[in-house]
This record gives structure tokens, sequence and C-alpha cells, in this order.
């Protein structure tokens, strides 16, 4: 039995977003928190809102037990990128590529 939660439209780059997901992975859930609220990255903000909805999903729809949980699976997708223009010298212009992330965690219980 497992569930899942999805962010997705997530306005940083899908690159910051992993380096704090490794953190987090196969960990339980208590520690998992305790690493994200411990870890100074734009990032962990948001990886702990979905972490929040994942373990509210798991218990209310799938009646699991919340000190039983870990995070089983987190990854995150690339998602549209925004594309903006920088005006330069001599009429050139540069692109600006703002990334966004679709990420997605899974619980289970152990």
């Amino acid at each position: 039995m497992e569930a899942k939660a999805i962010a997705r439209h997530i306005r940083i780059t899908p690159r910051k977003v992993r380096i704090v997901m490794d953190l987090i992975r196969g960990k339980n859930i208590g520690e998992a928190f305790a690493i994200l609220k411990h870890t100074p990255k734009v990032a962990s903000e948001v990886l702990e809102k979905v972490l929040k909805s994942a373990v509210a999903n798991a218990e209310n729809n799938n009646d699991m037990n919340v000190d039983k949980l870990y995070v089983a699976a987190a990854y995150v997708d690339q998602g549209p990128t925004l594309k903006r223009i920088h005006p330069r010298s001599r009429g050139q212009a540069f692109k600006i590529l703002k990334r966004t992330s679709h990420v997605t965690l899974v619980v289970k219980e152990r």
C-alpha cells in the first residue's frame, strides 16, 4: 500500500530540488521532516509541503499508520520552461530560461 503527492509547475529548477530530495529518499517520515526543517535551501520548503500532503493522503485516504511511514520514492521531473529575453548591447538579446519542476513523493508503510 502506498500514498502519493504531486506538486506541479513549481518555479524552481529540478537540479536544485534534486539536491534536497536525495537527502530524504528512504528515510522515515519524522527524520525526513527534521532534515527538511534544518536544510537552508528553498527546495526544502516545497518538499516539506509535498511530504505533508503525502502523509495526509496516506492517513486519510488509505488508513495507513503514520508512525510506520517512510519515503519510498522521491523524484522530480522537468516542467515547462518559461522563456524570457534579456536585452544586450548592439541590439543583441540573450535568452533566460526559467525552469519549472514537477515534484512527486511516494510514502509506504514499513
